[in-house]
Order: structure tokens, then sequence, then C-alpha cells
């Protein structure tokens, strides 16, 4: 067994673990009142009216970190049904664990010795039961046959049994390059940063973890040509009213299962997000495109939902929402993490020195039953 695998997949557990919950006075409650008929989902509240830049424009600037919905899965867990809401009772049992959280943490600074409560700390996360609230089931809509055996041919650090040979063993998100989008703007274990910076004409959304979007929003909204792809794609952005609207094309298609390093994707929903499919190898064909829409609906609040459709992967499209509570004081630190780090080689040295072992066992049966 390859223990550099067995380290991961231990500190990884032990990561998912820590995607605890802190008491509800750290974030913002929802954004929204929960409705009396739990299977119902309300649309977005449009009617607060946002201040305005100098020029204009809804001003969304400010720091969004979304470490408080850390803890809500993509898929909605098959205990809570067809609701999208927490009862009454459920969301006590969630506060009693959040403020379970809050008390290690708090043990854990007394102590001088802050651990692993700190990775992710997020609240009780409203009553939502997940991210996604469309399609109304909770759950992501199935594969394409075609994206189906792509997705299980794919080759990463998090597939298991992999034997590490080369890059193409590798996702984009192990050799620092991307998280894959829209993965980038879903809640991870940890680097939950969001920053919004405005200026006539553009919308700059900055991530705590590998990436920024520069996104034109003055009416700039011819994609690029189609040879052309990017990461993070090709985003342009329209005011609805006091909604911003971003549509992003053009983004890295591609798979996991190439041995082409090339001809790679980055997963459009990476498993550091709860509930999300394991693996990070999800393919991206050149249909896929993302929806987002950001409505304030309060001075400190957004409602965030993006729309997913990939027809040749996906069989229908899907539309998670986020609530993003402002929080000026979050600090970014360096994400230290760059293209070609040592532990890609790590791993592949560890794996064939695996190999090596495996065939020198296999040797010495084999002339340990010759002799006979």
């Amino acid at each position: 067994m390859n223990p550099l695998k067995t380290f991961r997949n231990t500190v990884a557990g032990a990561l998912l673990a820590a995607v605890s919950i802190t008491s509800l006075s750290t974030g913002a409650a929802t954004a929204q009142p929960v409705p009396a008929d739990l299977t119902v989902m309300p649309p977005v509240p449009t009617d607060y009216q946002p201040k305005k830049t100098p020029w204009g424009d809804p001003d969304l600037r400010g720091t969004w970190p979304i470490d408080n919905i850390a803890s809500l899965p993509m898929n909605r867990p098959a205990n809570f049904g067809d609701r999208f809401w927490l009862t009454e009772e459920e969301m006590a049992q969630r506060e009693q664990q959040a403020e379970r959280s809050a008390q290690a943490y708090d043990a854990e600074d007394r102590a001088g010795r802050i651990g692993m409560g700190h990775w992710v700390e997020s609240n009780s996360s409203g009553r939502r039961t997940s991210l996604l609230v469309e399609p109304a089931s909770g759950q992501l809509p199935a594969f394409t046959p075609e994206a189906e055996a792509l997705y299980r041919a794919g080759r990463s650090s998090w597939t298991p049994n992999t034997k590490f040979n080369w890059v193409t063993d590798f996702d984009a998100w192990d050799r620092c390059v991307t998280r894959g989008f829209p993965a980038s703007m879903l809640p991870f274990r940890y680097n939950n940063g969001i920053r919004v910076y405005q200026s006539p004409g553009y919308v700059t959304i900055a991530l705590e973890m590998l990436g920024t979007r520069v996104i034109p929003v003055a009416g700039q909204l011819q994609p690029w040509p189609e040879p052309v792809e990017a990461w993070l794609g090709s985003s342009r952005g329209r005011w609805e009213g006091n909604t911003l609207v971003i549509e992003t094309t053009n983004l890295k298609t591609g798979d996991s299962a190439t041995t082409d390093s090339f001809a790679r994707n980055g997963s459009p929903l990476n498993m550091a997000t709860m509930g999300v499919p394991p693996w990070n190898t999800i393919p991206t064909s050149s249909k896929a495109k993302v929806v987002e829409r950001l409505t304030m609906t309060g001075p400190d609040s957004i409602i965030y939902e993006m729309t997913y459709s990939d027809p040749e992967v996906f069989e229908a499209p899907f539309t998670a929402r986020l609530d993003w509570s402002r929080n000026n004081e979050y600090e970014f630190f360096e994400y230290a993490c760059h293209e070609g780090n040592v532990q890609l080689r790590n791993y592949i040295t560890a794996s064939r020195a695996g190999e090596l072992e495996e065939a020198s066992a296999e040797d010495l049966a084999a002339e340990a039953g010759g002799s006979h």
C-alpha cells in the first residue's frame, strides 16, 4: 500500500470530520424566512435596495467567506426526504452540535494548541438541508452513459488503487492549478474566503484558494472564440435590476481518463465540497455553461445561485443556492500551493517503490515454489 496515499487519506478523513459547526451567533442567520411548508423553496427576495457604487451599480464590495455553510452537503441526505428545510427539532440539534464544537475550539485556544477544530469554522448553517435547490429531489442529476464511463475511468490522487506514474495520474487541484469551475465557488474544507471588488464596467471575484475572476459587466457580452478555453472560463456579467447575472462558457474541456496532460480538465464539482461524488474525475464538454445570480437581500447578506448545465455530462441542469454573509474581518492568508509541487514527485516515487516491492515478493514466492 502506498504510505503517502494512506497518510493523505487519513488526513482527509480527519479534515472531513473537522467540517463542524460553531455557534449560530458567529454568522448571519438564514437570508430568507423559512416557510411553513418545509418542502417549498421560496424565490429569492428582490425587495432590498442596496447601496450604489459611485458610478451607480449595486454595491457588492466586501468579504463574503462561505465557511459558515461548509457543513451543508450538495446532495440532500435521504433522511430529510423532500424537505428543503430542517424542522425546529432538527435545527435545535444542529445548534447543540454547534455549541459543542464551539466549546472544543475554545478549549484549543485556552490550551494554546489550535488544531483540527480550526480548519473549518462554520456556523449552524441556518435551516437548509442541502445546497441544491433544483432538482427539487435535492439530488444531482445522473451522468450520461458516456460521462459515467469517463468518470469511472478517471485518475486522480483521490481515486482508489491508483498507481502514480506521471502527472496525468493527478487532477488539476492536486497540481495546484485549479479547483475546477464552478467548484471554485462552492464551500470547501478550508480557505473559503471570497472578496468582491468593483470598478466601472467590471466586477472582480477574488478567491482565497486558487483563482481570481475578472468579469466585465458593461455590455461586453461576446464570449471568446470557441477554441479558446480557460480553467475558470469566459465570464460576462449584466445587471438585472439589483441582481448581478454572470454567464460563463469556454471552460477547459476534457476528462481525467486521458493520458494527454493538456486534455485533462478541472472537475466541475470537487469532492472537498460535502455531498459531491468522490474522486474529482467528472468530465467537462464544450457545451458546459454556468449561470450565476448574486442578489443582496440585506446590508450584510447575498443570495448566490449557480446553475450548471452540460448536456454531454449531466442528464439535466442543476442549481445550488448559497447564503453569503459579510465578514470584513475575515483575513486571506497565502495559499502556499504551486504547480509542480514536490508532493507529486513523492507520490510517484512511493508508488514505484511499492511496485518494486510487489515484484520482489512475487519473485521470492516463485523461487520458493520452484525449489520444491
